[in-house]
């Protein structure tokens, strides 16, 4: 594990499931969409034990990870056999970025590198800026926060958020009523009349 840099960030990747076999592989829950980068042979994670659990490595490093099926299933240095596989289970596995790395797919990104961009629509008009983003089962939505105040969920999907300018700073996304921009009809509290 290299030191942290000023600007890294670190991400959970995976979290450690029961164990596999005699020798101290065990079955990782993956949460990265880069599996073959983030536990590739030498590379060192910090480990953080569930609450309550007995001590255990700060730090793991990866000796071999292999799928089979669709489980991902790793040995780590530092769990020698089946009762320290055991002992590791629920642990969750961290992972430090660099504030400048990308995935290596050029159409991901991370969350930090979307978080505060500017959200325009095809036309150049500001919407507001990305907040967050949620991940989904089906897609990722952007949460973008909008110059009122409203958080609006835009499907993160190319149809409706067809360019990304890190470069720029900014999002742009095929805006349409009710997705970022309100229904023509909807009235916020200061547009309503005062009644008499």
């Amino acid at each position: 594990m290299s030191p942290q840099e000023p600007g890294d960030i670190e991400v959970v990747v995976g979290r450690i499931g029961k164990p596999h076999g005699i020798r101290g592989e065990v079955t990782l829950d993956v949460r990265t969409d880069e599996p073959d980068r983030r536990f590739a042979p030498g590379t060192t994670l910090r480990a953080a034990a569930p609450a309550g659990a007995d001590r255990r490595p700060s730090a793991l490093t990866v000796a071999r990870a292999r799928w089979h099926q669709s489980t991902l299933l790793v040995t780590f240095e530092e769990l020698a056999d089946r009762n320290a596989a055991e002992a590791a289970r629920g642990t969750v596995l961290y992972a430090t970025i660099g504030h400048d790395e990308s995935p290596d797919d050029p159409d991901e990104y991370y969350d930090h590198q979307l978080v505060g961009l500017d959200v325009v629509d095809l036309d150049g008009t500001a919407l507001g800026t990305v907040k967050a983003l949620v991940h989904g089962s089906a897609q990722d939505l952007l949460t973008v926060r909008t110059p009122d105040g409203r958080d609006a969920l835009v499907p993160f999907v190319t149809a409706l958020v067809p360019e990304v300018d890190l470069v720029a700073g900014r999002v742009v996304v095929a805006d349409r009523p009710g997705l970022v921009s309100p229904f023509p009809d909807e009235q916020g509290p200061d547009d309503e009349g005062s009644g008499a």
